[in-house]
Parts: structure tokens; C-alpha cells; sequence
């Protein structure tokens, strides 16, 4: 049976929706639980996927004695009956951040070493648990924040400086909870799988300093307040360096990785030979679309680096740099997708997918989209200029405009991106 339109967009959407199922917590959670411990269990996190983790919890541990709260986004909570969820912003975090992360920092302390906090961390902690340093404020923050989003900074260079403007990243978390053991479980959502990296590491030590963020900031050109700027100039009130915190663990429960294996076990059962080109591709999401077209095109024409049909499958999170212009509506993952469809130019026999596996592209209503041989024709006759498009960064537009957005709604889950190209 040969490869339609219809078919290649069934198997791109299977290929997305194994990888996230792969992510979901109330699947992979309860095997990474620790004893219940003699003492109290306080349950604490932040994330796109902490509301969903802490009921997961609570179904596994029905009789265990626990408290805690988590901070979650907006839309993404789930009934709880002994955890407390609390909803905020994101990816710029509000007043509900900071009163949030108050809460989690405050039911850590005075714990004992018959105890254990159990942090629930994903996907979004960064902005959803905002706790300004001493001398900040939150407006302080969120203008930092606004810029290195709009920077072109990678993951952990924007999570680096949150940390050493934060009073419960970086480890601090942790800090506060002894003597109490910490245990992490955490859903990864950036390259590497950093435990440092993932939330701006609330539970783990840091081994970045206030050196490194001062050079970030000036790296991406960008000018602090006066509040933040005395607050980068420190040499003292450090976050916990490696080795400072040995009442504390951490465990992966869902990775990239898992994600794309997940996907590629599905494609086989499809007829496609997959390719796992890496869990931790990182650039300019336009420029990856280039490269990821041009490989395409090698298998079509040489079966270059394998045979079709094929899916070439790659996670990790690129970043789109936004210049001083007005920018339009977009994400990531449409970005990739409209840069690819560019250097593809209509090729025959190429359909490509891409998604945020939490179901948000950005800021937007949708996961991701689909790329088909004919999307640029379609544009155009809707009247669109695709290169213009591009430019403008309003990619979310142009895939709405012909109906090919992937609408997943919250996943609840969030292993970063997944990028699946299909060459017939």
C-alpha cells in the first residue's frame, strides 16, 4: 500500500500522540516512589505536569498520611483530595507564582529527619514557581524574563540566570527541607536531561555562579534593572554549589529519550524505518528546519542515510530569536515546520510533524502542526506569502489559515519537542 496524504498524516499524528502517552505520569510515576516513610510526607512541585503527578501520587499512596502544595498553569489542574493545587503563569510567571512558591518554601520548613518532602518537577517550574531573591521584586523578574525568552537563549542559559535571581531555585528548596530527605521525580523537558537544568533545579545543587548570569545577560544584550543588576553583582548568598546537599535525590520518570523510542516502536508497526537523529537538538528552529528538509530530500533521492519510506524523529527544544521588530503569532515547532516547507519547495513524497508535547506551542492554542507536499500552494492561494510569514514570525497564522495545526489541548506531561519528518 502506498503512501497518501491521508495515510502519512494518520501515521504522523500516531507517531506524536506514542510519544507523549509515553511521558503520562499516572503511567510512570508509581514505579519510582520511594518507601513511606516513618515520619510526615509532604509533597511539594511545580510544573505543567505537577497537578497530574500529585494526583498520581495520591491513587498510589491512598493511605499515606500527605500534604504539600504544587504550582501548576492555568488549565492544567486535576482534582486532588489531600495535595493542594495552586494555578499560575506561564511562560512569564505572575502573582500566583510568586504566592505559589511562598507556599511550596513554607511547608518544607521545619521538618525533621524522619521526614520526606517529595518534589514533583516538570516542564514550566521556572515561571510557575517564581520566588524573587531579597531585593527584587516580581516585576523585576518578569521583565528579565521577557527578555531572555525573546533573547534566542537556550533552556539552561535562561534557567542559569533565574536561578541566581530566585529564593528557591538552584537548590534552595532543598536547602530549607533539611534535615528531611528529599526525594525529586522529575519529567524532563530539556536537552540533556540536566537535573540542574530541569525547573531551574529547586531540589539540586547548582554549579553555576553569579559570574555566569552576569555574562548571560550581557552575551544576549540585555540591560538590567538596577535592582537586578546589585543582585548579579554579589559574591555572596550563592546558590548550593555540588556536594552541599546530601539528604537530597533526584529521579528521571519520563525523558525525551522515552519519548522518541516510544515514537520510533510505533513507526516500525506503521511500515516506516525510523531514525532517531537525538533527543537534544538545539539552534534556531528555522535553520533546523533547513537542515532536517535537506536530509529528507538525501533519503528520497539516494536513500541517503537509510531507505524509504522513513521517519527521521528528533526532541529537544530550539529556539526562535526574536529581533526588533513586531513578531506575530508562532512557536518553536511551527517555525521548524514553515523553515522546512520553505526548503522543501513542494518536494513530492515528504510530510513532516512537529509538536510541544505539553500542547502548547509557545504561547498558542496548539501543540504544533503538520507540513505536507502541498502546504506552500495552499498557502498562497489563501493568500498568504509564506517567506513573509516566516520573516514575521507568525507561523501559528499561516497553519491555521489552512487548517493543519495539531490541537492536542494540555498533555499534562512535557518531554520537550518531538519533530517527525516522513519521506515516502
Amino acid at each position: 500500500m502506498g503512501w497518501d496524504d491521508g495515510r502519512a498524516r494518520a501515521a504522523l499524528r500516531q507517531v506524536f500522540d506514542a510519544a507523549v502517552a509515553a511521558a503520562d505520569p499516572r503511567r510512570v510515576l508509581a514505579r519510582h516512589l520511594p518507601p513511606i516513610p516513618a515520619g510526615r510526607v509532604v509533597v511539594v512541585g511545580a510544573g505543567k505536569s505537577a497537578a497530574v503527578m500529585a494526583a498520581a501520587v495520591e491513587d498510589v499512596w491512598p493511605d499515606a498520611e500527605l500534604q504539600g502544595v504544587v504550582v501548576t498553569r492555568y488549565g492544567h489542574a486535576v482534582p486532588t483530595r489531600r495535595i493542594e493545587v495552586i494555578e499560575a503563569a506561564h511562560p512569564v510567571p505572575d502573582a500566583n507564582s510568586e504566592a505559589g512558591a511562598r507556599r511550596v518554601l513554607d511547608s518544607v520548613r521545619g521538618l525533621g529527619p524522619d521526614d520526606l518532602v517529595l518534589a514533583l518537577i516538570s516542564g514550566g517550574a521556572s515561571s510557575l514557581m517564581a520566588l524573587p531573591a531579597s531585593g527584587l521584586s516580581l516585576a523585576d523578574k518578569q521583565a528579565v524574563n521577557r527578555a531572555l525568552l525573546a533573547s534566542g537563549a537556550t533552556i539552561a542559559e535562561m534557567n542559569c540566570v533565574r536561578k541566581h535571581l530566585s529564593a528557591i531555585k538552584g537548590g534552595r528548596l532543598a536547602a530549607a527541607a533539611a534535615p528531611a530527605r528529599v526525594v525529586t521525580l522529575a519529567i524532563s523537558d530539556v536537552p540533556g536531561d540536566d537535573p540542574a537544568v530541569i525547573g531551574s533545579g529547586p531540589t539540586v545543587p547548582d554549579p553555576t555562579y553569579f559570574a555566569d548570569a552576569r555574562a548571560l545577560l550581557a552575551r544576549y544584550g540585555i540591560t538590567a534593572s538596577p535592582a537586578v543588576a546589585a543582585r548579579l553583582a554579589r559574591d555572596d548568598d550563592e546558590t548550593p554549589k555540588p556536594g552541599s546537599l546530601p539528604h537530597a535525590a533526584f529521579h528521571l520518570i519520563a525523558t525525551p529519550a522515552m519519548a522518541l523510542a516510544a515514537a520510533a516502536e510505533t513507526a516500525r508497526g506503521l511500515g516506516l524505518a525510523p531514525l532517531v537523529l537525538g533527543d537534544a537538538l538545539e539552534g534556531e528552529s528555522r535553520e533546523m528546519g533547513t537542515v532536517m528538509a535537506g536530509i529528507a530530500r538525501s533519503i528520497a533521492a539516494h536513500g541517503l542515510p537509510l531507505a524509504p519510506p522513513a521517519l527521521l524523529l528528533s526532541g529537544g527544544e530550539t529556539t526562535v530569536t526574536i529581533g526588533q521588530g513586531p513578531a506575530g503569532r508562532g512557536g518553536r515547532n511551527t517555525e521548524f515546520l514553515l523553515g522546512l516547507a520553505l526548503a522543501l519547495a513542494g518536494t513530492a513524497g515528504i510530510w513532516a510533524a512537529a509538536g510541544d508535547t505539553d500542547g502548547i506551542d509557545g504561547t498558542e492554542d496548539a501543540a504544533g502542526a503538520i507540513v505536507t507536499p502541498d502546504t506552500l500552494a495552499r498557502a498562497r492561494a489563501a493568500g498568504l506569502d509564506p517567506r513573509a510569514v516566516l520573516e514575521g514570525h507568525d507561523s501559528y497564522a499561516l497553519f491555521d489559515a489552512i487548517g493543519d495545526l495539531i490541537r492536542t489541548g494540555p498533555t499534562l506531561t512535557n518531554v520537550n519537542d518531538v519533530r517527525a519528518v516522513l519521506v515516502a
